[in-house]
């Protein structure tokens, strides 16, 4: 069960593959400054995965009007990440949990996905500069979407 509104987010230390090399994607490193957007997603080249990272990205612009970094999180790779991500311009920052603990402690991790192994549920997270959840969602299935409605009107909110 996805991590409650009103709860401390958990801080995540991710490897990203950019261009300048691997960094690492910390959610601490935006608190203070901006609220954050997690999307978590459960694999790298699939359809739905595919349709929501490049819809997010095309509407990046609202999100940073909005006060707000973005941040993909699947269990693939960086580099799985990278080349999925100059396949299909995707701008959003993708970070890996390949070890899984990011999507264990924001309670998402799925136990199996059609026989694929355990891999992260898709859900959204609001965290507000002082790190703390104002929405969580967790979708019926890994084929939904979240309600990118109700993630803009949260973060207009704390704007």
């Amino acid at each position: 069960m996805a991590i409650p509104v009103g709860s401390k987010a958990p801080d995540f230390c991710l490897k990203s593959k950019q261009a300048s090399g691997v960094v690492d994607v910390r959610l601490s490193d935006h608190l203070g400054k901006r609220n954050v957007v997690v999307l978590f997603f459960p694999l790298a080249f699939t359809g739905v995965c595919t349709k929501e990272m490049c819809d997010v990205s095309a509407g990046l612009n609202a999100y940073k009007a909005l006060n707000a970094e973005v941040i993909g999180i699947s269990v693939d790779s960086p580099f799985a990440q990278e080349a999925w991500a100059q396949k299909e311009n995707i701008t959003i920052t993708l970070a890996s949990d390949l070890n899984k603990t990011t999507a264990k402690a924001y309670g998402v991790l799925l136990d199996d996905l059609l026989g694929f192994g355990s891999t992260a549920a898709r859900a959204a997270f609001v965290i507000d500069k002082n790190g703390v959840v104002q929405y969580s969602e967790q979708t019926p299935t890994p084929k939904d979407l979240p309600n990118f409605d109700a993630i803009k009107a949260t973060l207009e909110r704390l704007k």
